[in-house]
């Protein structure tokens, strides 16, 4: 899908555009850590594009997004806006160290309270790490990239850094049908997976960005 040129992006409109996904996302495009919204900041912006496409001809049920996924509310510049908007987030794993001579009076704990709103670490979801990773990099990392930090010419999104519950709801969606992976040929990747074996997946992206 297209997304915008550089003389078209607009950034404080995105801006707008981004305080009604705020809602839900967060403010930084963070996600709820109960898996019920996810992580949007730094996905690829084509993959938005993809997925907010999908919403709104229904190839993506979703209903939550139904009042806002329609060309009314959302028409296609507009997606392509906040797509490039969202891709271009980075949130750190943790907030910098304070160094002895930020301390005292002029330690400014309001801004040190707005940076850790930036901050998405994901707690460590109990499996195997080990086994997770193996499975990983047999099944996974073809599309998803040996990292699991994406692979966008694939069309594949990052799956370190995300929800490891909105991971699992959405993996669980898979097995039932009730949505349609991107790549046909991956359509039944999750049938083949035990639980233990898709709790220790988990485990072991989860704890991929604690470097």
């Amino acid at each position: 899908p297209p997304v915008l040129s550089e003389d078209r992006y607009d950034p404080e409109y995105a801006e707008e555009i981004m305080e009604t996904c705020a809602g839900c996302h967060g403010d930084k495009g963070q996600g709820t850590p109960d898996g019920e919204y996810p992580r949007l900041a730094g996905l690829d912006a084509h993959y938005i594009v993809r997925q907010l496409e999908n919403f709104k001809n229904r190839k993506r049920i979703n209903i939550p997004m139904i009042p806002y996924a329609n060309e009314r509310e959302l028409p296609g510049e507009d997606v392509q806006t906040i797509a490039t908007y969202l891709s271009r987030i980075e949130l750190p794993t943790r907030l910098p160290p304070i160094e002895a001579e930020e301390l005292g009076e002029g330690f400014d704990a309001l801004a040190r309270l707005e940076a850790s709103k930036a901050v998405l670490n994901i707690p460590r979801y109990p499996g195997d790490v080990e086994a997770g990773g193996r499975l990983y990099r047999s099944e996974c990392a073809g599309c998803h990239g040996r990292d699991g930090r994406g692979w966008p010419q694939k069309g594949a999104p990052m799956l370190v850094g995300q929800h490891s519950n909105y991971l699992l709801r959405q993996i669980r969606k898979f097995r039932k049908g009730e949505r349609v992976h991107d790549l046909p040929e991956d359509a039944g990747i999750f049938g083949r997976f035990s639980d233990e074996e898709i709790a220790n997946l988990l485990a072991w992206l989860s704890v991929q960005d604690d470097g």
